[in-house]
């Protein structure tokens, strides 16, 4: 009898410890691709955007419906730390061209996470140590490139990308920029991949010119040049940029957040990293422009307007002449203070990040570059507290 109660009390235990077993490996697999929040129907995608939090960094994910709008599936930690107030730089968060991998720099902690996208859903696959406070990504290919935000050791840095998405780092890459006051807004890769760009935000009076954008040309090693080249800029605080094509490229100017001042500039970049204006500063009579986005088909420009709570609508000519067609094209309120831009994968559709009210704004594009609202959508994010990126496709 004992040994019978015995037998049924091991085989209970064993029965206990098998099904904990599996209720362990359930909780600790990852969801599948078959997943309600990873499957994606036809003309849908996804968003993502980043808290930037100094303790636990965290990506909040969206699914993008085929007309555009969003709705938040949930969040995913990058395992690093942001810095809590504004990175006040474009490109912190980048998705490859595939859209396979999402990559994002945590300011706070000195590191890039990676993740492996399906659907929405976000798959951690590694963390790399990527200098002093990285705050802006930009990839070519194989190459990634850091743009390291730190008055103490302002500069870029390289890694090369695996097949799987992950990082690793590119031998005797970093290099520093022409200035150690420069306060760089954007490190971006030209199209070709033969010329890294960075933008400087504030003015060194003691170098020629005082307001300056450097360039450094790419080997065929993905190293960059030792020394940049020290281009002028047009305006008064270059923010951000975006190419046009490989000799077009758009920058934003923030004037110092003078009222009503910002503009643009569109330059035509030679093959060495020389600049030639094609347009200069052009204005938008808005306060703090500072992001930027141009549609794939290259006709239209958008820059968030910081201090004015709006977006503003530009145009191309095919040889690079810009005019404005709406100073004003959305308003999101003056609170709103909005940030990162992103464009769907073909260019239909408009996303915005609203740092002050923990919010991404959706906007149908119209054919004439016009904008039609989608609605706000919140959760998640801090509110007015430093939120900074966002990638969608």
């Amino acid at each position: 009898m004992v040994s019978r109660v015995r037998k049924v009390a091991v085989g209970v235990l064993s029965l206990i410890m098998l099904f904990g077993l599996i209720s362990i490996a359930q909780a600790q697999a990852p969801a599948t691709s078959d997943s309600a929040a990873s499957r994606l129907g036809p003309g849908e995608g996804a968003a993502f955007a980043m808290t930037n939090r100094s303790r636990n960094n965290e990506i909040i994910t969206y699914r993008r419906a085929a007309d555009g709008a969003l709705t938040r599936v949930g969040s995913v930690s990058t395992r690093g730390a942001g810095i809590g107030v504004d990175l006040d730089t474009q490109g912190a968060l980048l998705l490859s061209s595939d859209h396979r991998f999402l990559y994002a720099a945590n300011a706070g902690s000195d590191d890039v996470t990676v993740f492996a996208v399906n659907g929405t859903q976000l798959t951690f696959l590694q963390k790399v140590y990527a200098g002093d406070q990285p705050n802006s990504l930009t990839i070519n290919g194989n190459l990634l490139y850091v743009l390291d935000g730190s008055v103490a050791g302002n500069g870029i840095l390289g890694f090369t990308r695996a097949a799987d998405g992950t990082l690793t780092p590119l031998p005797n890459s970093f290099r520093e920029l022409s200035s150690p006051i420069a306060v760089p807004g954007q490190v971006e890769f030209s199209p070709d991949g033969r010329l890294l760009v960075v933008t400087q935000k504030t003015t060194n009076t003691l170098l020629s010119p005082a307001n300056a954008i450097d360039v450094f040309q790419v080997d065929s090693d993905g190293l960059a040049s030792a020394l940049p080249r020290r281009n002028a800029s047009f305006g008064l605080r270059p923010f951000s940029m975006a190419f046009r094509n490989n000799s077009q490229l758009l920058v934003v100017e923030a004037f110092n957040a003078a009222e009503g001042a910002s503009a643009v500039t569109s330059y035509r970049v030679s093959a060495n990293g020389a600049f030639a204006v094609i347009s200069g500063s052009i204005p938008n009579q808005q306060t703090d422009a500072c992001w930027v986005v141009i549609t794939g088909d290259g006709r239209y420009a958008y820059t968030a307007n910081f201090g004015s709570g709006t977006i503003s609508t530009y145009r191309f000519t095919v040889a690079g002449r810009v005019r404005l067609l709406d100073g004003n094209a959305a308003f999101l309120g003056a609170d709103s203070q909005p940030v990162d831009l992103a464009l769907s994968a073909d260019s239909r559709f408009l996303y915005l990040l609203l740092r002050g009210t923990g919010g991404v704004s959706s906007f149908k594009i119209r054919d004439d570059g016009s904008l039609s609202p989608l609605g706000v959508v919140t959760g998640g994010l801090p509110v007015a507290d430093g939120a900074s990126g966002l990638a969608v496709y």
